[in-house]
């Protein structure tokens, strides 16, 4: 099985960067799926239904979201299908619209489980224990047939994504965390098996904080007055990605000026 994992896309930006190198990608990997993380696609923070049909238009499969992912109530139907695009964070509060992991079927019979959770280290919202919820599922879904293990850890700490993905190491094929926005170098097989990054990076403008207009941020910082967060709009923009196959993992860092 062959995954091409998109990390954080921010705004519009990060949709045009897909829309321009995704067809090349697809070429170049003939991936069996193409899964990104959508929680900040639409403005930055969360995701509509108009923004999801488009990505899956220029050739998205699927998508995993973390804390942002509830801020669009137009997309609350789209989660609750019956074989949703969207996943939300496993973690989160029950009764909340969606699901936390899903079983993907490739062309040939393959089965992927992918599973979407959030960490609790430096977040304010009180989150459902995310190595108990991975528990939950995997014992859920033991009696299903499933070749091949996804997790998206969406997350502030990478110390919380390093202990969870050593607590499933061997359980779990992939493990890949989201959230940051900066590619860490860290991309490596765990002992028992699972290949492990701390996280992805994002589709979103380089000459920026984390997406984000410059100038704002620092204001932020120099103030501590609430600023409005504008995505940074003009430039390179960065794309991260992991290409994973045969247990394995590659990350896939490209640019694409807008």
């Amino acid at each position: 099985m062959k995954i091409l994992f998109i990390g954080d896309i921010v705004g519009r930006p990060g949709r045009e960067a897909v829309a321009e190198l995704l067809p090349a990608l697809r070429r170049e990997y003939a991936p069996d799926f193409v899964i990104a993380n959508g929680e900040n696609i639409s403005g930055g923070k969360g995701l509509n239904s108009k923004n999801l049909d488009e990505m899956l238009k220029v050739g998205v499969d699927f998508f995993t979201s973390g804390n942002h992912i509830m801020r669009n109530k137009d997309l609350f139907p789209r989660m609750d299908e019956k074989e949703p695009k969207i996943i939300r964070p496993a973690n989160f509060p029950p009764d909340n619209p969606g699901r936390g992991w899903r079983i993907l079927e490739t062309a040939l019979m393959k089965r992927l489980l992918v599973i979407n959770l959030h960490g609790r280290v430096f977040i304010k919202q009180d989150y459902d224990c995310p190595f108990r919820a991975a528990n939950r599922i995997l014992e859920e879904t033991a009696h299903e047939h499933i070749d091949e293990i996804l997790v998206d850890f969406h997350a502030e700490a990478t110390s919380e994504k390093a202990a969870l993905a050593h607590y499933l190491d061997g359980r779990v094929t992939y493990f890949v965390g989201t959230h940051t926005h900066v590619p860490t170098a860290d991309a490596q097989i765990l002992p028992e098996g699972t290949a492990f990054i701390s996280d992805v990076g994002m589709v979103g403008l380089k000459d920026s904080i984390i997406g984000v207009n410059k100038e704002e941020v620092i204001k932020n910082f120099l103030t501590q007055m609430p600023v409005k967060h504008q995505i940074a709009a003009e430039g390179t923009c960065v794309f991260g990605a992991v290409f994973l196959q045969d247990g394995k993992i590659e990350q896939v860092l490209k640019e694409v000026e807008l």
